[in-house]
């Protein structure tokens, strides 16, 4: 048939078939091209947190960025805290089960601000040993988690929470006015048996990359696909 005009039928099956691969193909490098777009910014992200990493805290602002270390300067509200999630951890006795120990932190200005001190094991909030007097806390700002209504609900009896909610957990602490995020403590490795604090501030993965890959390489796909089809027709007997 390739000395002879192709019939009608598959030169409908020719436009259908390419309507459809052109579609693919443009909505496949649509993605790629906004993958490339959510690589580019999540590399500067990346850096900008690498940088803020390198630098000494700077005083909290009224509105602090999740991207660099903030101090306050303030006292320790002592004898009260507060559980946030449930957490396993290896160790090389087994699992240990245990989760976020949350603490008030009272700031110059008398606003109260909670700190997660880290880690801790067990499943009921202990208050640990805090130095009396002024004290300096640097960390990083967690903003307040949204979830959906399947979220666990708190267990209020032993102050057990499932979300970051600053204002529910500081409410549940005598503190109504508690401010409405959460300073995630940086710290080296404690002393056994202490809170295990943040090592460094939170790094969001960067695998727009992969991702943009995996679409142009459909892309190519798509087009290798269509080019076989149409051989395929061509090739056919009558």
């Amino acid at each position: 048939m390739t000395d002879q005009a192709l019939p009608r039928s598959r030169w409908r099956r020719l436009i259908g078939m390419g309507a459809i691969s052109l579609f693919m193909l443009v909505a496949l490098i649509a993605l790629g091209v906004w993958q490339v777009h959510r690589w580019h910014y999540k590399d500067r992200i990346q850096r900008e947190i690498h940088a803020a990493q390198l630098r000494p805290p700077v005083p909290l602002s009224a509105k602090p960025s999740p991207y660099e270390k903030v101090a306050l300067t303030g006292t320790w509200v002592s004898g009260k805290a507060a559980f946030y999630g449930d957490q396993i951890r290896n160790s090389p006795t087994g699992p240990l089960r245990g989760g976020q120990l949350i603490v008030p932190f009272r700031r110059a200005d008398g606003g109260v601000v909670l700190v997660d001190l880290g880690w801790v094991r067990g499943r009921v909030p202990k208050p640990v040993p805090l130095p009396a007097g002024p004290a300096v806390v640097s960390g990083y700002v967690q903003a307040p988690q949204k979830f959906g209504p399947f979220a666990p609900s708190p267990d209020l009896a032993r102050l057990i929470f499932y979300k970051l909610d600053p204002r529910a957990i500081g409410a549940a602490l005598g503190f109504a006015d508690a401010a409405p995020f959460t300073l995630v403590m940086l710290g080296p490795k404690p002393v056994a048996g202490g809170p295990i604090p943040a090592p460094s501030l939170p790094t969001p993965p960067n695998n727009s990359e992969q991702y943009a890959l995996t679409w142009f390489g459909l892309a190519l796909v798509v087009v290798l696909e269509y080019i076989f089809y149409v051989r395929k027709v061509i090739l056919e007997t009558a």
